[in-house]
C-alpha cells in the first residue's frame, strides 16, 4: 500500500472550512466530493460529517474490509449476522408434531432440499408466521437467555408484589387487616 503524506494540520482546517458552509455553499460542496446530488432527506450538520469523513479517508485511508465488515455487521446492514455456526451444522426443530432439520451450508442455510439466506425465513416457512429464526431454532446466547429469565422472574415479583398489597386491605375505621378481596 502507498504511504501517504499528509499534513493533519491542514486536513483540520479544511473540515472547519466545511463547518462553517451552509446552503448553496454546502450543496456544491457535497456535489463535488461526491459527485450526485444532495439526498434531501439529510440534515446540514450529517452533510458537513459526511463530507468531513470523506476528507479524512482521502487524506487517511479508509478501514480495512475486516473493519469494516464487524462495523456493518453492528449496524445491522448484514442480511446474516455472524452466529459462530459452522458449515455443516446440523440444527433439529420439532413443531406440531413433524421433526424440522436444517443444514448451514457457506451461503446460508438448507431446508427440505431448498437454500434459505436466513433461519427467520425457514421458521416463517415452517410456521406460516413471522419468527425470529435464532430464537424458533433456540439458538439465543446463554447471557440473553439469562437476560430474558430475569426480565421475566423481575415482572412476576413484582406482579405478585402488587397482587399481594391488593389482597391484604385495613379495615377504615378499625384498622384491622380484613379478608382479600374476591377478583
Amino acid at each position: 500500500m502507498l504511504q501517504r503524506f499528509v499534513d493533519p494540520a491542514a486536513v483540520a482546517a479544511e473540515i472547519e472550512r466545511v463547518r462553517s458552509l451552509s446552503g448553496d455553499a454546502l450543496r456544491r460542496r457535497w456535489r463535488a466530493v461526491f459527485g450526485r446530488p444532495v439526498p434531501q432527506h439529510l440534515t446540514a450538520d450529517l452533510l458537513r460529517r459526511m463530507i468531513a469523513n470523506r476528507i479524512q479517508e482521502e487524506a487517511f485511508g479508509t478501514l480495512d474490509r475486516a473493519s469494516l465488515k464487524l462495523l456493518d455487521g453492528l449496524a445491522g446492514r448484514t442480511s446474516r449476522p455472524e452466529r459462530n455456526l459452522k458449515i455443516g451444522t446440523v440444527l433439529v426443530r420439532d413443531y406440531r408434531g413433524r421433526r424440522h432439520t436444517v443444514t448451514v451450508a457457506p451461503e446460508g442455510y438448507v431446508w427440505e432440499g431448498q437454500r434459505y439466506s436466513s433461519l427467520s425465513a425457514i421458521a416463517r416457512a415452517i410456521t406460516g408466521t413471522a419468527w425470529s429464526g435464532p430464537r424458533f431454532f433456540a439458538l439465543n446466547s446463554a447471557a440473553e437467555q439469562h437476560a430474558a429469565h430475569d426480565r421475566g422472574a423481575a415482572r412476576h415479583q413484582s406482579q405478585s408484589s402488587a397482587g399481594a398489597s391488593r389482597s391484604r386491605r385495613r379495615h377504615p375505621t378499625t384498622g384491622a387487616l380484613a379478608a382479600p378481596e374476591p377478583h
